[in-house]
């Protein structure tokens, strides 16, 4: 399920680029306060892997750039997505109920909630990204020491990634154990753009644009439910159906 809000403000609304530990900050605060934790501190565990199972898009406004930060001007819209009932009925009540927001040091107000619930049954879908989709391995140098290695859609690993990626949360989600002899396979339609985020001071890759996805159709509606590829809850891997 997405869940689209709009928000107004009676002063501009003014966010540093990199802003997606702020939105994110923002959806834990307008939640119920068990549901953050247990989101926050556990989540869904599948093979040692904890899964939030939630994404968000970036500011759908085009903002204008400031020095270091953009000016969204009176008003905003973003999307939220989850898979989970109670985070999408928690988060929409939240919105509608408080009368003062916060979004970093902006005071905003709900405008409008709208509530999307599309149901994939095919298994192919044509997608554009409100919020770069990551895919990254964890692998070692010479030394011993860690660093990552992020993908784009014309490499091989992505695909593989992606569908494990997509596995684990299905299982964690539905508490099965199920395996796939085939991979989601990702095809750029026009070229794929990378994109370069700081979070909290982390870089992360990712890629945007507008694909075609095959696979399970099971594994597509999890992606568009609860983000495709890593790092969802930072606000990655949202997509809208085109």
């Amino acid at each position: 399920m997405q869940i689209k809000i709009s928000f107004i403000s009676q002063k501009d609304i003014i966010l540093p680029i990199h802003y997606n530990n702020i939105l994110q900050a923002f959806i834990y605060n307008n939640i119920d306060n068990k549901l953050a934790e247990f989101l926050h501190d556990n989540g869904y565990i599948s093979n040692g892997r904890s899964f939030k199972l939630f994404t968000f898009s970036r500011i759908l406004n085009r903002g204008k750039k400031e020095n270091n930060r953009f000016n969204f001007g009176k008003r905003i819209d973003f999307i939220v997505s989850s898979p989970l009932d109670d985070f999408c009925k928690s988060i929409a009540n939240f919105m509608l109920q408080r009368n003062n927001l916060y979004l970093g040091q902006n005071n905003i107000k709900t405008e409008q909630i709208q509530i999307f619930n599309s149901v994939i049954d095919k298994d192919e879908i044509t997608v554009d990204t409100l919020s770069p989709v990551v895919a990254y391995s964890t692998l070692l140098k010479v030394d011993g020491s860690k660093y990552t290695c992020y993908f784009m859609p014309r490499e091989t690993d992505f695909n593989r990634i992606i569908t494990e990626n997509l596995v684990k949360k299905y299982n964690a989600l539905n508490n099965t154990n199920l395996s796939l002899d085939s991979s989601i396979e990702f095809i750029s339609m026009g070229q794929a753009r990378q994109n370069i985020i700081y979070y909290k001071n982390i870089v992360i890759k990712g890629t945007s644009g507008k694909f075609l996805i095959k696979g399970d159709r099971r594994l597509l509606q999890m992606g568009l439910d609860a983000g495709f590829g890593s790092k969802n809850s930072q606000g990655f891997g949202c997509v809208k159906i085109i």
